[in-house]
């Protein structure tokens, strides 16, 4: 008997980049200064619940006049576009032309805090960039990875022909771990985490939320 070729592919995909955005050791430097000096009550965001082991701070980075942040935002937005870009169907051209709204913040995640499970609402990308990154720590694989969690299937029925699936069709979480220079950007609407930060050391991240929009839009939600 002639077994049967299945034609197996994808469905329902997700898009996961990571982008290097290339910004050099120096500007990293600066960033991190800049974020332990203004990691204080002036500058957190007031309408997340205080926590003194992972500060969040406003989501006006983009908008401070330091030349470090002028140089991170156009090497954040730019890493982001190119991972838009290359998921779309767009011509260069066609994608040049839509507007780009983001908002965007520093979160630092000190020793033994991590950032709660959390999705980013009204918009369409996330990006995390990396400024700074513990070392490894040896009793605590995840310490301050970026953990996203799968939920698109959490009603299914699972017995021994499921629960092994290889990928791209695994529906186990997914895991990235941070390292300076690198940014991660995926769908806004994905539940993700920070984990615990069981390092000696600071996990410093710009967060941003980004949205696009095309010529012929009239509004779009406030933030």
């Amino acid at each position: 008997m002639t077994t049967p070729v299945a034609n197996v592919m994808p469905i329902f995909a997700t898009p996961f980049a990571v982008v290097p955005v290339g910004a050099p050791a120096e500007l990293n430097a600066a960033l991190a200064a800049l974020f332990l000096e203004r990691a204080t009550e002036a500058y957190r965001d007031p309408a997340i619940p205080g926590d003194a082991l992972c500060f969040r701070g406003r989501e006006d980075l983009f908008e401070w006049q330091d030349e470090a942040i002028g140089e991170l935002r156009r090497a954040v937005l730019a890493g982001v576009c190119a991972a838009v870009m290359a998921v779309n169907r767009y011509t260069e051209a066609e994608f040049d032309a839509l507007g780009l709204q983001a908002r965007a913040r520093m979160v630092v995640v000190r020793p033994n805090g991590c950032l709660p499970a959390t999705t980013a609402p009204l918009a369409s990308w996330y990006a995390l960039y990396c400024v700074a990154a513990p070392p490894a720590a040896p009793a605590r694989a995840d310490s301050a990875a970026l953990r996203l969690y799968a939920i698109r299937d959490p009603t299914m029925f699972m017995d021994a022909a499921n629960w092994r699936l290889r990928e791209p069709f695994s529906g186990t979480h997914c895991l990235w771990r941070p390292s300076p220079g690198q940014m991660a950007v995926f769908p806004a609407s994905i539940l993700h985490e920070i984990a615990l930060n069981r390092a000696d050391a600071e996990l410093l991240l710009v967060a941003a939320r980004v949205r696009f929009t095309h010529g012929g839009q009239v509004a779009m939600p406030p933030w």
